[in-house]
């Protein structure tokens, strides 16, 4: 019997073409590319403090008079503390700027003058405080007083305002009612040592009172100037001491009013923050000079 010759199928055929294919296409691609390796991150240094100088100002001509002195050597250890009292500086002169360029050179007035004096009252590890005293004369009856208290808090590096330290608005409510009683009370005996008429001094109480309760309205903002009271020893505060500056609470003739808020009415209201900063006035010890003497039998 013959035999037939047998041929690949085409289905066979094409699946041979395609792995040859294949095959010639790996030869071909280039292999790949090994990661290249990077280079070292570059540390970018930290950015310089900012330096700001607070140097003393005297200044004088026929128009006016300018003095502000500033505590030594604080600029350089707290530099956003000095940038706080640098602001407001700037602030107070502005005011007087602006009214040097009111005056009419042909008509001849008293020299305008701003003084500005910076005070240090604590430097502890937890809380630097100054205070700032002064007055800016533009003209009128008398001056502007300028009033102002900064707190700075190293560890923060940041102002403490007077909402951080009581957040909770309500908290203000048993405050205020502290201050307003020590107020009232004081305005009574400076009336009572004046010796007026019964009318005249009904008067001043209601017109007196009535500032006092709108200065010391339950709100962070009619509190904003603060100062620590500090304990004998420890660095710790024993209370604040709330400052009003002229017109809040009283006339202008009254000057710049205080009151001392003992940690016992604080601590309820203070932040858990900066609560741990506050303890009790230590117990006020008797004097032994002052004891009276034993009985001789």
């Amino acid at each position: 019997m013959m035999r037939i010759p047998t041929f690949p199928s085409r289905l066979f055929v094409a699946v041979m073409a395609a792995t040859l294919f294949i095959a010639a296409c790996d030869r071909e691609r280039p292999a790949p590319a090994q990661p290249q390796p990077q280079p070292p991150a570059v540390q970018t240094p930290p950015p310089a403090p900012v330096v700001v100088e607070l140097k003393d100002v005297i200044e004088q001509d026929p128009r006016f008079i300018v003095g502000i002195t500033y505590p030594p050597g604080l600029a350089a250890r707290y530099p956003g503390l000095a940038e706080a009292m640098r602001t407001y500086s700037d602030t107070a002169r502005a005011t007087l700027e602006q009214a040097l360029a009111k005056i009419d050179p042909a008509r001849q007035v008293g020299p305008y003058d701003l003084t500005l004096t910076y005070t240090l009252l604590a430097d502890t590890s937890e809380m630097v405080a100054v205070s700032a005293g002064g007055a800016v004369f533009t003209g009128g009856a008398h001056a502007e007083p300028l009033v102002a208290r900064f707190v700075w808090l190293p560890r923060e590096n940041r102002l403490l305002t007077a909402s951080a330290l009581v957040p909770d608005p309500k908290g203000w409510g048993p405050i205020s009612d502290y201050v307003r009683e020590q107020l009232h009370a004081e305005l009574s005996q400076r009336i009572d040592s004046d010796e007026l008429p019964p009318a005249e001094r009904a008067q001043l109480m209601r017109t007196s009172g009535k500032m006092i309760d709108q200065g010391t309205k339950p709100s962070a903002e009619a509190f904003a100037m603060f100062e620590p009271v500090l304990a004998p020893e420890g660095g710790k505060l024993v209370g604040l001491k709330f400052v009003f500056p002229p017109y809040q609470v009283g006339p202008y003739v009254d000057g710049e009013r205080t009151v001392e808020v003992p940690t016992s009415v604080l601590r309820p209201h203070l932040s858990p923050e900066y609560a741990p900063m506050f303890v009790d006035a230590p117990a006020m010890r008797a004097d032994p000079a002052a004891a009276p003497s034993p009985t001789m039998p």
